[in-house]
């Protein structure tokens, strides 16, 4: 190599000196843009920084001159510096450089890991790792190269991560914990590093250290930074004090491992040659993804769970199972729904879950990149149900049950799964009754597998009843299916049906718990408890339990986890058909109402709990609870309450429209709007308000149709479509004028100037809000008027009127503290904070954006600690900082996309791009701006949209300036149509291109 800046500057091995500061700064700047040509403005800027002399062109020509004459010794024949128009560069060769070698070495290193190759993947990253003799560039003191050369110090520590994750799992732990500890000593704030540190120690074991390393990290976390350690560094803590690391063990990574497969089965009978098929073909012919298909009953889904549970030392990171629900009374789980029922599993909060399905896709093949994982896609309707939930990498294997063969599936190899033959049928109900017992009687024992039609599902339900009466014969059983009527008719297989074996073990239990039984029916979800069975049945919490455990006995209700039920989908359908009978109408009526009442109650309770904003639900007129004895402590779930029973309060608002109980459905949904808002449950959100508004409309309640109008364009807000929630809240609030609900105007003229505003209707957004303050009554409704003027306030600083800004920015400040919201605070001290420093008094604004980002974090705004780290990072790029803006901007980009704020993510994207911009990688920066342009454009947001145009003309002005000059065109007519105050500074860009 003759270059090496992987430490201090070298040339030629060091035969060749370069001594001069300014000669050592301009071959620096070209090293570490090889290949590229360098701007005569940046040498000069890296050179002489903010003062450069008048003579600073010709002095740059001197440089480069000297350096030519020292460079001229190190051959081959041809110079190495070029001259361009531009500015200069240098040409190398791939190996001239020990930076390039470096990036190759890693890369290598990174697709071995890949290949699932770590001893070879530990010999790239040494060698790698062994090019560096200190700090990239060390001594040279330009705050440029400084910039640049801190990248490449990045750089390293990212690889010897990588490095030592490869070396802990070669059960190398004894011989990184010196370095490791070196660099966690430098890196005092990087929490991989300290990690990895700590899973050494333990892994020779010194959990003592261990445990130190952390308390260590935590001092200095709280000091410097105020915070306590991320989620990873706190989970492998907990994981170091419950002994889960295993001294000697394997090295674990700070990930645990994702179990959610249901247990298979002991007695698994009659498969065991088409599963040890597909485990051979998936372990020796690399199949991504299996398909198996077959008729009701036949077993795919416990074929499957045993196929997975066989392979899962093959998959440890992750072995995943979803019901898609494709044949059943049950809508199929659309995409969106099971990818973040799958997301869910991964441990992936409900917050983080975009509310886009294809923001959801992405997050989901990004979750399973570099896992080794399992995913059991359960009765799936189709291939478009399945075909976005395939993971892109290799290392994933993917089993798909169905009851069609899915044809449309551009991979996967088929399977389908025949009924059990007779001598298969034969043993599997000899594990079931005993196989003394079935040898006995063969003719009898093969005659109840021909009744059972030899499906699996129908020999266990009939083999169960005769295992618990030892006084029958076989003989009885095989007369009793024989005798019995077919109530599942179509569902037969062939001349068979299994409707006898259901008939059977449904005559068998007490004539309360086959009441039960077909009660049970209604229930929509997947999953009862004991208080819903209670509900139906109209028994005390003891009585229903009890018949559940009858239930379980006789293998018509399944307990998957203690206290939690479900019925098969056949036997759902079987206890619908007796449900269905006329004599029992009236019985079903009322139970449906108790079930409806039962989940309204709850839902309420809990929601007026957990939503913080004065709403309208405080005042839904609810009827007495039908039984409160079962309501006892219920609101005490909170949120997770609705994720357990989320499908089944969607289906009963669409079962209580079928059946004319049009009040519970509008309610019901009033009642689940926060946690499907919040959740991100934005399909179920507009689905469910979609029915309530027809059920409202129905009943002719103007201001139930107000309520569910209202709430289901917060659904449309939170997507971005602003013009669809701006013509619903309009409605609204037309409807609240001629009801004459004053209050409920007032905060729906909130939610429409918001929506207004994130839409580009300024001026209708000002209208929205001085509506409001003069139909507020001091001081009765401060808060509402607070809220007017934090609107006001933001518009006014948006639209560059600083000084409207700043007097409503101080009213609100002053309603805030006296209605004594801390959010209301929070805000108005923020947006000070932001119009200060746009009239440039810095300092206070610095202090102001401070207190107001300590707020934000206290109550846990996250957009609005997205907002301040965004105006605090546009600070530090003004200050000519920009390694601190790109920080504060990426740190602004977690915040907005937490909060599922659209608006937010784009203006990070674009400030976070500019940032890089102004650190040299103008690539990364045109990519953002281009992303930011895409997601603009896709909702309608012609601010974003202008200044992703601005950003990507300035990246393209000295590569493209003709497209750059388009760029900035598009850019110039939007910011006018939006009367935005950037357009002066995109019309002197405009100016300089021209």
């Amino acid at each position: 190599m003759r270059f090496a800046i992987l430490g201090p500057l070298r040339v030629g091995g060091g035969e060749v000196t370069i001594t001069a500061g300014r000669d050592r700064t301009v071959l620096a700047m070209l090293l570490l843009r090889a290949g590229r040509v360098v701007p005569v403005e940046e040498l000069i800027d890296a050179v002489w920084e903010d003062r450069p002399p008048a003579t600073a062109r010709t002095q740059l020509q001197i440089c480069v001159s000297r350096l030519r004459q020292r460079l001229a010794t190190l051959g081959p024949p041809g110079e190495i510096i070029i001259t361009d128009p531009v500015g200069y560069g240098v040409r190398i060769e791939p190996d001239d450089l020990d930076a390039e070698v470096f990036a190759r070495e890693v890369e290598a290193g990174r697709a071995a890991v890949g290949a699932r190759r770590p001893v070879e993947a530990r010999q790239h990253y040494r060698a790698a790792l062994a090019l560096w003799r200190g700090p990239a560039l060390g001594g040279v003191a330009s705050r440029s190269v400084r910039r640049r050369a801190q990248a490449l110090d990045e750089q390293r520590l990212a690889a010897l991560e990588e490095c030592v994750d490869v070396e802990l799992r070669l059960r190398q732990a004894a011989d990184v914990i010196d370095e490791l500890t070196e660099s966690v000593e430098r890196n005092p704030l990087r929490e991989r590093l300290r990690g990895q540190l700590m899973l050494a120690l333990s892994a020779v074991g010194r959990q003592a250290d261990a445990l130190a390393v952390y308390r260590e990290g935590r001092r200095i976390y709280a000091q410097e930074l105020g915070i306590e350690p991320g989620t990873a560094l706190q989970e492998l803590h907990q994981r170091l004090l419950a002994g889960d690391l295993a001294l000697g063990g394997p090295a674990a990574l700070p990930v645990v491992p994702v179990r959610a497969l249901p247990r298979a089965i002991s007695d698994f009978t009659g498969r065991q040659q088409t599963m040890a098929r597909l485990v051979k073909e998936i372990e020796e012919g690399g199949v991504r993804v299996q398909l198996i298909d077959g008729m009701p009953g036949s077993g795919k889904t416990t074929l499957a769970v045993q196929v997975a549970t066989a392979l899962a030392g093959r998959y440890p990171d992750a072995q995943l199972f979803v019901d898609l629900h494709g044949h059943s009374e049950r809508t199929p789980l659309p995409p969106s729904a099971a990818v973040a029922t799958l997301l869910r599993q991964l441990g992936v909060p409900a917050e983080r879950v975009p509310p886009d399905v294809d923001d959801r896709l992405a997050l989901w093949r990004s979750e399973l990149a570099g896992r080794r994982a399992l995913v059991v896609l359960d009765n799936a309707a189709n291939a478009a149900q399945v075909a976005p939930l395939l993971p892109n990498g290799p290392d994933c294997l993917v089993l798909i049950t169905s009851r069609r063969r899915l044809v449309g599936l551009d991979e996967g190899r088929p399977s389908s799964l025949p009924v059990l033959d007779l001598e298969e049928a034969v043993e599997l109900l000899g594990r079931v009754v005993g196989a003394d017992r079935v040898a006995a009687e063969p003719a009898a024992a093969a005659e109840v597998a021909e009744r059972c039609g030899c499906l699996p599902l129908a020999i266990r339900l009939a083999g169960a009843r005769l295992a618990h009466r030892p006084l029958w014969r076989v003989a009885d059983l095989a007369q009793r299916l024989a005798d019995a009527r077919d109530p599942l008719a179509e569902l037969a297989a062939g001349e068979r049906s299994v409707g006898h074996a259901f008939a059977l073990s449904y005559a068998q239990v007490s004539p309360p718990a086959q009441r039960l039984f077909w009660l049970l029916g209604l229930h929509p979800g997947v999953r009862i408890d004991g208080r819903v069975a209670a509900v139906l049945s109209d028994l005390s919490l003891p009585e229903a339990q009890d018949l559940l455990d009858e239930l379980v006995d006789a293998h018509l209700v399944e307990e998957v986890e203690p206290g939690r039920h479900r019925l098969h989908d056949l036997l759902r359908t079987y206890a619908r058909r007796l449900l269905a009978e006329p004599e029992r109408a009236g019985e079903r009526r009322a139970a449906l109402e108790r079930l409806l009442d039962h989940h309204l109650q709850v839902a309420a309770a809990i929601a007026l709990i957990v939503e913080t904003k004065p709403s309208p639900l405080a005042r839904l007129t609810l009827p007495p609870p039908r039984r409160p004895d079962l309501l006892l402590g219920q609101e005490r779930q909170g949120p997770a309450w609705f994720d357990e029973n989320r499908s089944a309060l969607t289906a009963l608002v669409r079962i209580a429209e079928s059946e004319g109980l049009l009040r519970y459905c509008w309610q019901l949904t009033r009642a689940c709007w926060w946690s499907n808002y919040e959740g991100g449950h934005l399909d179920e959100l507009i689905e469910t308000h979609t029915v309530a508004l027809r059920a409202a409309k129905t009943l002719g309640d103007d201001e139930a149709v107000a309520i569910t109008m209202n709430y289901l364009a917060s659904a449309n807000f939170r997507l971005g479509r602003y013009s669809e929630a701006i013509r619903q809240m309009e409605a609204v609030v037309d409807r609240h004028r001629r009801l004459g609900r004053r209050r409920e105007r007032l905060q729906t003229l909130g939610n429409l100037a918001a929506a207004c505003f994130g839409g580009d209707e300024y001026r209708r957004c000002v209208e929205c809000v001085d509506e409001s303050l003069r139909v507020s009554r001091y001081p009765d409704e401060v808060g509402v008027m607070a809220s007017a003027f934090n609107m006001l306030s933001i518009v006014m600083l948006f639209r560059g009127r600083y000084g409207s800004a700043l007097r409503a920015a101080r009213r609100h400040l002053l309603l805030a503290r006296e209605c004594g919201d801390l959010r209301h605070t929070a805000n108005a001290i923020g947006h000070l904070g932001m119009i200060r420093h746009r009239l440039g008094d810095l300092e206070p604004a610095r202090r102001l954006l401070r207190m107001a980002l300590h707020l934000k974090r206290s109550t846990a705004n996250r957009f609005g600690e997205g907002e301040l780290l965004n105006e605090i990072g546009m600070m530090e790029r003004e200050a000519g900082r920009p390694d601190e803006a790109a920080t504060r901007h990426r740190e602004a980009l977690v915040a907005m996309t937490d909060a599922g704020d659209r608006i937010g993510e784009c203006a990070s994207r674009d400030l976070l791009a500019r940032a890089l911009h102004d650190q040299g990688d103008v690539d990364t920066a045109l990519d953002l701006h281009r992303r930011v342009l895409r997601d603009a454009t896709r909702l309608g947001l012609r601010y974003a949209q202008a200044r992703a145009l601005d950003g990507a003309a300035r990246c393209l002005r000295d590569t493209d300036p003709g497209q750059a000059r388009a760029h900035a065109r598009r850019a110039l007519a939007l910011f006018r149509q939006v009367e935005s105050p950037d357009q002066r500074a995109t019309a002197d860009l405009l100016a300089e291109l021209d």
